[in-house]
């Protein structure tokens, strides 16, 4: 379990190393081009079950704290679904890794994107 450190604000966002990983090499190519975007997901119940977002964009800080040290191989397919959603109106929706046959769906809805 990693944690994306946000600007100024303090705001922690944890996750799995691997898909840490795979958000990472999307925010990095998007914040190359200048581009910013939304970033969903789910809150843990523990904080109270419902969901939060925040503006990803080249002027915000973002520090990425890995707790494991292996390297991690990234799903080409994961990473296009996550593209997809970053490049929508809704954002990137963090989710599951989709299986290695899960189709890639043209409309960005795929598991990992914005619905």
């Amino acid at each position: 379990m990693g944690k994306i450190l946000y600007g100024a604000s303090g705001i922690e966002i944890e996750l799995e190393d691997r898909a840490m990983a795979h958000l990472q090499a999307v925010v990095a190519s998007k914040l190359r081009r200048g581009e910013g975007f939304f970033l969903n997901w789910k809150d843990d119940v523990a904080v109270g079950d419902g969901h939060s977002a925040c503006w990803i964009a080249p002027n915000i800080p973002l520090f990425f704290k890995y707790y494991g040290s292996r390297n991690i191989e990234l799903n080409r397919q994961w990473l296009e679904i996550m593209t997809m959603g970053a490049n929508s109106n809704g954002g990137l929706q963090l989710g599951d890794e989709p299986s290695i046959n899960a189709p890639v769906q043209a409309n960005g809805n795929g598991n990992g994107s914005a619905s």
